[in-house]
């Protein structure tokens, strides 16, 4: 087979599907490549959440992305409900950042003060404010950040309907197509080239490879400073007659998600184990430990589902987006670690404008690889 595109995509993951959907948008040929399955990723792991300050310690380049993103997002769901049919299930529930002992207070009151100038609409509860609020918390929380704006959606869901929407308007999408090579000259990648001998031509290429987009930067002679962080996820079933969650609540370590048929998501882990996306007892303890810790009541809930994926993790915590130093038409669109869903409208939306106009947006300034001494100057 050989096939041609205006921009080639490698990775069909949210962020490469988000990529595409704003590409045909523009009126732009496109063609994603994915090495598994469409969901078999990261991307489908994640939990879905719209929470921009666990990350933030203030104002900055990955507050002013993330605000950005969870601005664009729910016009994007709106607009993939209404064409897929699926339901994204975005909620803006708000959220309880909880502190459970004297030095924790503490360290959330700080947090607070630098969260203050991103303009959000953020107060501080006590104890039995909070317990007002979710009356299942436990007795040892002290105090809590209330943040009605964060909420939450279904990741596999958003996937499906950008996936759904996007080769409805005309994109292709060739699965369990591993990428082996790419024919190059002059500063240019020609073709992508893959296992089983098929060659597609480009015009431009994407590199949303998550977690191994280095072995993609590797072929054209960089060290691309990106490494899977493995999380661990549960999904448990409160017990029957139990009030239910209202809020996204958020313990130091872990988060509890309530969702619209009653389950409840925990999560994560973050873990350094390489490539291997599976699910350990250790990781189900810790979750479930934490889990109860913060709400009690959930000694006798149900485990229904656990599951892993892979962050694509950077050494600063930014993704990295845009030209690969010293090539013309490669872009990268990686190392978005546990927020690639809050990122992937806007994501899609910045690297789109980049490749039909040549702008490069502000917000993607402290994003660019070059900023990596690996990204600029090739081995």
């Amino acid at each position: 087979m050989h096939d041609q595109a205006d921009v080639v995509i490698i990775g069909a993951g949210v962020i490469g599907w988000s990529i595409a959907y704003y590409l045909r948008r523009a009126g732009v040929d496109v063609c994603l490549l994915e090495q598994a399955k469409v969901g078999a990723g990261a991307s489908a792991a994640a939990a879905g959440l719209l929470a921009p300050l666990g990350p933030l310690n203030g104002p900055g380049p990955m507050a002013s992305l993330l605000l950005a993103g969870c601005s664009l997002l729910p016009e994007l769901v709106a607009e993939l409900e209404a064409s897929s049919g699926l339901q994204i299930e975005l909620e803006q529930r708000g959220a309880l950042r909880l502190a459970c002992e004297t030095r924790a207070v503490a360290r959330l009151q700080r947090r607070l003060a630098y969260w203050q100038p991103l303009g959000l609409q953020l107060s501080w509860l006590s104890g039995e404010e909070a317990r007002r609020r979710e009356p299942l918390l436990s007795a040892e929380v002290e105090g809590a950040v209330y943040a009605p704006q964060e909420g939450q959606l279904r990741a596999r869901e958003l996937l499906k309907a950008l996936a759904w929407a996007t080769r409805q308007a005309g994109a292709r999408c060739y699965e369990s197509c591993e990428v082996c090579g790419l024919r190059q000259r002059a500063g240019r990648v020609l073709a992508v080239q893959t296992k089983t001998g098929e060659e597609i031509s480009c015009g431009s290429l994407v590199i949303a490879a998550g977690a191994w987009s280095a072995r993609c930067c590797a072929w054209l002679g960089y060290a691309v400073p990106v490494r899977p962080v493995r999380g661990q996820l549960l999904s448990l079933r409160p017990p029957a007659g139990l009030p239910a969650l209202r809020h996204l609540i958020f313990g130091r370590a872990i988060y509890l998600i309530p969702r619209r048929d009653g389950s409840l998501t925990v999560g994560a882990t973050r873990e350094e184990a390489g490539f291997e996306a599976r699910v350990t007892t250790e990781g189900v303890a810790w979750l479930l430990a934490q889990a109860r810790r913060l709400v009690p009541m959930l000694t006798d809930a149900t485990l229904e589902d656990s599951w892993a994926g892979l962050r694509p993790t950077t050494p600063d915590g930014l993704p990295i987006l845009g030209l690969l130093p010293g090539w013309q038409n490669v872009l990268l669109a990686t190392g978005h670690g546990s927020v690639g869903v809050m990122l992937s409208a806007i994501t899609g939306q910045l690297i789109s404008d980049l490749i039909c106009t040549g702008r490069r947006s502000p917000l993607l300034l402290a994003c660019g690889p070059e900023r990596f001494d690996s990204l600029t100057s090739g081995t």
